[in-house]
């Protein structure tokens, strides 16, 4: 006869035999998770154009951050549907196996980014999209999952079960956010991708092997309607939702620490004690705070405010609110820093991170608490969908921000260069970009070498053969190789200018101001005055407005310079392997990429300053006003939730039975994000 699952939770009060198998999977499937999350911005960034053999320009950072956050929007957005599901359909069990095996697919998915059969980024798409219905029916389970586990006898064992299953989930987190990164700096993104995906498929795996020592409850069909049609039962929900929309704009920042922050860090000092930490690697400052910050604000901070004035769960709420103000401006005066030719420390942005943990602890735990304490213990599933509901709102925002604020770029043309089939097909991209295929210039135009096809794009008046046109140069496999406008004299001569200003200056970039008055009369075939704007101590930006004369519009034309330093030192990277990346793109480009390679290095008689040339793909918001705008909108979050909270009738709901792991599960959501 086989086997039959339990299905009440066995009169004993020793521990419950499938609390090993649930506290096994939750560390390694967050493992996977935040092994994942860990490195896509810089994967985005940084790897995705080198994934085939066509060589495309790299994605920006704020499409980057806006892809980013659109994926954590789904993350936090699907365990919704998840909850329903388990409630109404399959109970919890069934779900997590089934969205388990849709998880190790997305991860794999992952893994074959740039293999043949689809584009590295429909790869990329599939992967994350089954990532996220996979966390969508894990996220709302697991927890609830555990405490199925016990009956009355044992119920005091279940306050340190969730103790475990909270440091499982910070010490997945923590070694995933450390070793991920590493391996896409030296083994590239198969394996990156492919080790969270066999800790997944580990994790699925010890989930199976523990369905006969599992207490399975069946779902619960009539609950969640009985939640809402009592008495309160929607009015509790509003009145709870009036203080999540201001949670969701804190995780519009703080969902920031994977993405902006992270780009943030590429560009400072990040030698700690002799060791260079890796920019992906700076996220693991997070949950190691978390984790002695939470005993210092229960037993020290909070205690200590409680003596000036009684902290109730709004008031710590209200002042992390602040709290993560000062974080977002400290990021915005590094960036201040960085674009002024500087080179902070790292230690400055663990300063952030300290600030916004600490927020974090003050409005995401305590958040949650609150809510448990105005709902009966009945609605707490509904409750939390809606904490997770204005989370992926949240992200929303910052998703959204970030696509408004890129100006349409020249590199949609180039990334569907391989859809003009012969000389002479035509077609307009985006509605913007008028297109023609052409065959190679024998005279008059620069040709590069080794260009195979060539694209005529119409300028800003929209026909072709006129003064504004733009000419894009593609080589073998589609790769691109350069592009020709008419605006490129212009931008090299005052190119010119400031480089030699760096020459006669210690090797310094002249800062915004100062480069602007070095080019000042310089001006376009318009006539119009060029713009130079600094972004690093290593990169600077020349610009003309184009035919159309405004800037910020896709018809500006832009000279992208970087500085590759050399090292003066013979030994300095002579011995050290090739990063994958590399190895890429020597592999990719032969000798004219590891002439690229030994530039970045520094292995190079004399200091460089390559150019490309751009049109388009400008940022409305970038920079020290970035982070400005963030902290502002967080500032003013934070001054009106003032008298919310001051307004706001709490409805302390008393029961007998009361959770002894709800201050656990507060820190798994809330923390562990």
């Amino acid at each position: 006869m086989a086997e039959q699952y339990i299905t009440v939770p066995p009169e004993t009060d020793k521990m419950p035999p499938g609390i090993p198998y649930i506290v096994g999977n939750e560390a390694a499937e967050r493992f996977s998770y935040y092994g994942m999350r860990a490195i896509l911005v810089v994967f985005l960034v940084q790897y995705l154009h080198l994934m085939s053999d066509q060589i495309f320009p790299s994605m920006s950072n704020a499409e980057a951050t806006a892809r980013y956050h659109t994926f954590s929007t789904a993350v936090y957005f699907a365990p919704i549907f998840g909850a329903l599901l388990s409630d109404f359909l399959t109970g919890k069990y069934p779900l997590i196996i089934w969205v388990s095996v849709i998880y190790c697919l997305g991860h794999l998915s992952l893994a074959f980014i740039g293999s043949p059969g689809m584009s590295p980024t429909a790869y990329l798409y599939l992967g994350l999209a089954l990532i996220a219905v996979g966390s969508g029916g894990i996220k709302p389970c697991v927890s609830a999952h555990v405490g199925d586990q016990f009956g009355k006898s044992n119920q005091h064992l279940m306050s340190k079960v969730y103790q475990w299953f909270y440091f499982s989930i910070n010490l997945g987190s923590t070694v995933s956010t450390i070793l991920t990164p590493w391996l896409l700096k030296w083994y590239g993104p198969h394996v990156a991708f492919g080790i969270p995906g066999v800790l997944m498929g580990i994790a699925t795996l010890m989930f199976w092997l523990g369905r006969y020592k599992f207490v399975h409850i069946p779902p619960a069909r009539s609950e969640l309607i009985n939640d809402l049609v009592r008495r309160g039962g929607w009015m509790t929900l509003i009145k709870i939702s009036a203080v999540f929309i201001f949670a969701s704009v804190f995780w519009a920042l703080f969902d920031q620490t994977s993405s902006s922050w992270v780009l943030q860090a590429e560009n400072m000092n990040r030698n700690i004690f002799g060791y260079t930490i890796l920019t992906s690697q700076i996220q693991v400052v997070n949950p190691i705070l978390v984790m002695l910050l939470i005993p210092l604000f229960q037993f020290v901070i909070y205690p200590a405010i409680d003596k000036v004035f009684p902290l109730s769960h709004l008031r710590k709420f209200s002042i992390g609110l602040f709290v993560t103000v000062s974080a977002f401006a400290v990021s915005a005066l590094i960036e201040q820093w960085i674009v002024s030719g500087g080179y902070p420390s790292i230690l400055w942005q663990v300063l952030a991170y300290v600030l916004i943990t600490s927020g974090e602890i003050m409005v995401s735990i305590t958040g949650l608490e609150f809510s448990y304490a105005q709902a009966p213990k009945s609605m707490k599933s509904i409750v939390m969908a809606v904490w997770l509901f204005f989370i992926a709102f949240g992200n929303f925002v910052t998703a959204y921000l970030n696509h408004f604020i890129q100006v349409p770029s020249i590199n949609m043309v180039i990334a569907e260069s391989k859809e003009f089939e012969h000389e002479g097909s035509e077609k307009t991209i985006h509605d913007i970009w008028k297109t023609r295929s052409e065959p190679i210039p024998t005279e008059a135009v620069d040709v590069p070498e080794g260009t195979e096809r060539v694209l005529r794009v119409a300028g800003e008046d929209q026909e072709f053969d006129t003064g504004d046109d733009i000419l894009l140069f593609f080589g073998e496999y589609e790769s691109y190789l350069g592009i020709q406008t008419s605006e490129d004299a212009s931008l090299e001569a005052a190119k010119e200018v400031i480089d030699q200003s760096f020459a006669e200056n210690g090797e310094t970039l002249p800062v915004t101001e100062e480069g602007q008055k070095l080019i000042s009369g310089m001006t376009d075939i318009h006539g119009e005055q060029l713009a130079y704007k600094q972004l690093t101590r290593n990169r600077y930006q020349i610009s003309s407005a184009g035919y159309d004369q405004k800037f910020q519009t896709p018809w500006d034309v832009t000279l992208d310079a970087v500085v590759s330093r050399a090292t003066n030192n013979p030994e300095s990277d002579q011995d050290v392997p090739y990063t994958w990346i590399e190895r890429r793109l020597i592999e990719l480009r032969g000798e004219e990429g590891r002439e690229e390679v030994e530039a970045a290095r520094g292995n190079i008689q004399e200091t460089e300053i390559s150019s490309s040339i751009t049109v388009g793909g400008a940022v409305t918001l970038e920079g020290p006003a970035y982070y400005w705008f963030w902290t502002g909108l967080m500032l003013a979050t934070a001054v009106v939730f003032v008298p919310v909270a001051y307004l706001y009738k709490a409805t302390e709901y008393v029961e007998e039975d009361e959770d002894p792991n709800l201050s656990s599960e507060a820190l798994e959501e809330g923390s562990a994000q």
